[in-house]
């Protein structure tokens, strides 16, 4: 694998409507590469919710979902065994894919940043950083700027800015982050479940 990273702006992804009309989707990576809605491995989206919709189940796949702006969203299953209020910034919420869920919007549209792996293939580990860190070895690594600029150090110097990101699909050389002044950054990392 290279351990030269792929570069993203969020923004420029095109988005995908949802069939319901309720918002739209950026597919930002998916493990394999090319594979579809259905057959992935893991999957990195970013996500526009425009009205109250409901969520689509995943049977086996393990999500995690992170407010990014707006007033958030409250998430809830039939039957109210799920009932979570995702209406803080930053704070990753992992949740099973196995059950269909509805969102209300809490006040007006909001974005947030996806992440799902299959269950007994992958894990995520979501943590939003906010001040210097050296990266851990992952077999997949995304760091996603939200907040401020971040610069990324390792055998090439690169600037995030918000909404921009860096993906490395294998175990990323010895690297660095900081911010600027003050910041915020998404980090993902996905690991194959050597656990079974």
């Amino acid at each position: 694998m290279s351990s030269s990273p792929e570069r993203f702006d969020l923004r420029r992804i095109e988005p995908q409507p949802w069939k319901n009309g309720a918002g739209v989707t950026r597919e930002v990576a998916v493990g394999p590469e090319g594979a579809g809605s259905g057959a992935f491995d893991w999957r990195i989206t970013l996500a526009e919710v425009e009205r109250d919709a409901p969520f689509s189940a995943f049977p086996g796949i393990d999500r995690c979902i992170v407010l990014l702006r707006g007033a958030g969203m409250r998430l809830r299953s039939e039957g109210g065994a799920l009932d979570h209020r995702l209406d803080q910034p930053l704070m990753p919420f992992h949740f099973s894919g196995d059950t269909p869920l509805s969102a209300t919007l809490v006040d007006g549209a909001s974005s947030d940043f996806n992440v799902m792996t299959r269950r007994g293939a992958w894990t995520a580990d979501v943590t939003t950083q906010r001040s210097a860190f050296e990266l851990a070895s992952a077999d997949v690594t995304l760091l996603l700027c939200c907040e401020g600029a971040w610069l990324v150090a390792g055998a090439a110097r690169e600037t995030l800015d918000p909404m921009q990101a860096l993906l490395w699909r294998g175990p990323p050389p010895r690297i660095s982050a900081s911010p600027r002044a003050t910041g915020a950054l998404l980090l993902v990392r996905l690991c194959h479940d050597r656990s079974s």
